[in-house]
């Protein structure tokens, strides 16, 4: 089940579930969820790796950042793919599960985002990919709402999350055993 606006709203003032949420996001959501704004973008370098039990992700460079009373355009390059990470954290209680999805404006102009689901037990920064599909530049303001982040209960037992991207972190510093 999809949670409310309502109960959404109760679980950020008395657990924090979401912090750092916009003035709209606070009084005048659109849905049953949040749209979530763009805090950092990074370009991405060199090669990763995903092994059975070893990984290491490619170099990470900010290139921008949202800075309060400051209005900073970027030009998403076509055929780039970039890392982006949130301006808000999660905080994720046991039974809980979330999900994101691009803004439609990005997807109709030819821009997705790969977000994806954030575990129970989760707390941090959301980090996730975007890609300009386009041949021509896209332009993006830093401090855009550009996901939309929807709740989900969980039934039954589950586990929490205990990997290693706890907190937000972007890259991997070298080579690490995963978890």
């Amino acid at each position: 089940m999809v949670l409310g606006i309502e109960q959404l709203h109760t679980l950020v003032k008395e657990k924090g579930l979401v912090t750092n949420l916009s003035e709209r996001e606070l009084t005048n959501p659109e849905g049953a969820g949040f749209d979530l704004r763009i805090g950092e973008l990074y370009e991405v370098s060199g090669q990763g790796l995903l092994g059975v039990t070893e990984r290491e992700t490619p170099e990470m460079k900010l290139i921008a950042k949202y800075k309060e009373g400051k209005t900073t355009e970027v030009q998403l390059k076509p055929g780039v793919y970039y890392l982006m990470k949130t301006m808000e954290d999660v905080n994720m209680p046991e039974d809980l599960l979330a999900i994101m999805t691009p803004r439609s404006t990005l997807f109709r102009s030819g821009v997705y985002i790969f977000g994806g689901q954030v575990p129970p037990g989760y707390k941090g920064g959301l980090n996730m990919g975007i890609y300009n599909y386009r041949d021509t530049d896209f332009r993006l303001e830093m401090g855009a709402r550009v996901v939309h982040i929807m709740f989900f209960e969980v039934k039954g037992k589950g586990n929490l999350y205990r990997g290693q991207w706890q907190g937000g972190r972007t890259t991997t510093d070298k080579k690490e055993t995963q978890v």
